[in-house]
């Protein structure tokens, strides 16, 4: 008699999302990767080539003023570090904006149903809580759920509804801390950005001064070439140091908005249903 096989056991390990260092990490190769090139093909001799035309044309004509290009304002390598760093704060930030737009779809769902008009006991706790058990692994993990599972256990241990919204609140809190230390690295880039415009700014005013000798005789093209390219670093980490200031703003105002939703939905959908014999 030939039997059949047994179903394979459902595995009940959490589904592992990868660390926000090696996001951090694959997000820096990629851009490095992707503006180095784009510099090689593109922008870098497409500067060359508008420089060498300029200065050609100064010698022509020493009355000519040079146009402002978009490629001289970028071709040197601080602005191309500054806009390395730019690009990887941006994939950062949108990388942040998507967990938290995925755990706050999860206070549109009916994580524990409390029908409206009944209350919950200290000892229907333990009820509850397993219906946040049957949920997916991936969902355990997020701020809603953790805070509604510790609710709960602090509720049935003590039977004190006002313990059990501090705790609910202490969950929060620690997650806004959490989330805003988790905005470091986007202020350190934020601050590097500038410094490295600065750092350009000052290598190109000595690379001017070195070419001082000739603007004695009448040759100011070294000289006014390289007080262009100084200015240019400072100006391209600035702007790019405003949209990426904005940005951050953004997120850290939605960050914060979250946990004050996820706090109000706790308190809306269980603690407002808790009652004490």
């Amino acid at each position: 008699m030939v039997t059949a096989a047994a179903p394979a056991p459902r595995s009940n390990r959490p589904v592992q999302y990868p660390s926000e260092f090696l996001v951090n990490v694959i997000a820096l190769i990629a851009t490095i990767l992707f503006v180095h090139a784009l510099y090689v093909s593109w922008i870098i001799p497409n500067g060359d080539e508008i420089v060498a035309t300029e200065q050609r044309r100064l010698k022509e004509d020493p009355d000519y003023v040079p146009e402002r290009s978009f490629f001289l304002v970028i071709n040197a390598v601080e602005q191309e570090v500054e806009i390395i760093h730019f690009i990887w704060a941006l994939l950062i930030l949108g990388y942040k904006a998507v967990l938290i737009r995925r755990e706050r779809k999860l206070l549109e769902r009916e994580l524990i149903h409390v029908p409206e008009g009944i209350k919950v006991l200290p000892e229907d706790a333990k009820d509850y809580a397993r219906q946040l058990e049957a949920l997916p692994p991936e969902d355990k993990s997020s701020l809603v759920v953790r805070a509604l599972q510790r609710t709960l256990d602090r509720f049935s241990a003590t039977r004190s509804i006002r313990d059990s919204a501090e705790t609910s609140k202490a969950v929060c809190d620690s997650e806004a801390d959490r989330l805003d230390s988790g905005l470091a690295m986007i202020r350190y880039i934020a601050w590097a950005i500038p410094a490295i415009g600065f750092i350009g700014t000052v290598r190109h005013i000595g690379d001017a001064l070195l070419q001082a000798h000739k603007a004695v005789t009448g040759d100011i093209t070294g000289v006014t070439s390289g007080l262009g390219i100084a200015f240019n670093a400072t100006f391209v980490a600035l702007m790019l140091t405003l949209i990426l200031m904005f940005f951050l703003h953004q997120l850290q105002q939605a960050q914060e908005q979250f946990v004050h939703d996820t706090d109000h939905w706790i308190d809306q959908h269980l603690i407002r249903h808790m009652q004490v014999r």
